[in-house]
């Protein structure tokens, strides 16, 4: 990573909270903590990160992740560099967020990092409509409200329910919407059992699903790759990437699992450069693949959704415009027609704006 001279780094915590209580396989989730990391030169100007980890879920996700981060900021004002980059490797999310902060000083401190016809000319980026768990009812009232806002692909969390009602609800969507004016695709984020992982996904498949996301726990690759040759429904692989850091682990997962997809988490795999090392290797050997958001605020939005429109990747991807929270900051991401768009004109946040929001 090059460092620009005279860079100063800070960090501060920030409590994104939730509108209503989001559900997924592992937990109910009422808020979630940010870091925002700001580095700055002696005139004043800034490049703005965001280090996300998910709880959980994130290879760098430990209590002292906030005392690592300023520890770290520390190394990277006293020009600690061997000890600095080799800090980096442990942590994903931080890396992350320094490479972001690194970008975006570079390109101005404006907060555009990727220019393309997303960000100059308005091109829509095609997403899909994301459906958290729930009870039946909840999870139909947000379908309807996905589909009234013009969404063509929607993401549907299973394996918290009963997973009969979670079949009635892709039957009763199937009924109406056929997979051509539809596409379906749902997420187990490892909820499924290995004694009866293949016999879901055989249900499921009845009902002409795009794909599935990790159906069964990251961990177990002779069980998924098993699962990969034999299911009826194209698997992608989402947590499985998770904590594999080089390349000779990257080409390891792909060539023993065979995926048909991946799924790419910027925050979860250590910034741009690192999801397109996994692009490369995927490509390579015929794997397809699409960039899903990690519930960031809209600082690592943007970033990520700017990033993403770069690769020119026609599928759907898994970007939002941070929605989910009742205290987000303001953001030049929207949605039209179930489209990810940019409006420049619609200035994005200064860290005066973070430092209200505190």
């Amino acid at each position: 990573m090059l460092i620009p001279e005279k860079l100063s780094a800070r960090c501060f915590p920030y409590r994104l909270d939730f509108k209503q209580p989001a559900g997924t396989s592992r937990g109910v989730l009422h808020s979630k903590i940010s870091w925002m990391l700001v580095l700055e030169d002696e005139n004043g100007m800034q490049g703005l990160g965001e280090c996300g980890p998910l709880a959980g879920l994130s290879f760098d996700d430990r209590p002292d992740f906030g005392t690592r981060l300023q520890r770290l900021c520390e190394q990277f004002n006293q020009a600690e560099w061997a000890t600095f980059d080799e800090s980096l490797l442990f942590y994903p999310a931080m890396r992350f967020g320094f490479e972001m902060a690194l970008r975006d000083y570079v390109q101005g401190g404006k907060r555009l990092l990727f220019e393309s016809d997303f960000t100059l000319k308005g091109a829509p980026q095609a997403i899909n409509g994301l459906i958290w768990m729930g009870s039946a009812g909840f999870m139909k009232e947000q379908i309807t409200q996905k589909l009234a806002q013009g969404f063509r692909c929607l993401k549907l969390k299973v394996g918290a329910i009963d997973f009969e009602a979670e079949l009635a609800i892709l039957k009763a969507l199937r009924s109406e919407f056929s997979a051509q004016d539809l596409e379906l695709r749902v997420d187990a984020n490892g909820a499924f059992a290995p004694n009866d992982a293949l016999w879901k996904l055989q249900q499921l498949a009845a009902f002409e699903l795009h794909s599935i996301e990790q159906p069964i726990k990251a961990g177990q690759s002779a069980l998924m790759a098993q699962l990969c040759a034999e299911s009826p429904l194209p698997i992608a692989l989402d947590e499985e990437l998770i904590g594999n850091t080089s390349l000779e682990e990257i080409e390891e997962v792909l060539n023993q699992i065979k995926p048909p997809y991946i799924i790419l988490k910027p925050t979860l795999l250590g910034g741009f450069e690192a999801a397109e090392q996994w692009i490369a290797a995927a490509e390579a050997r015929g794997i397809r693949w699409w960039v899903t958001s990690a519930l960031e605020s809209n600082i690592g939005l943007n970033a990520i959704a700017q990033w993403t429109a770069t690769l020119h990747n026609e599928l759907p991807q898994g970007l939002g415009t941070g929605a989910l929270y009742t205290n987000n900051f303001a953001s030049p991401l929207y949605i039209e027609a179930g489209a990810l768009q940019y409006l420049p004109a619609k200035h994005p946040w200064d860290l005066v704006d973070l430092q209200d929001n505190l």
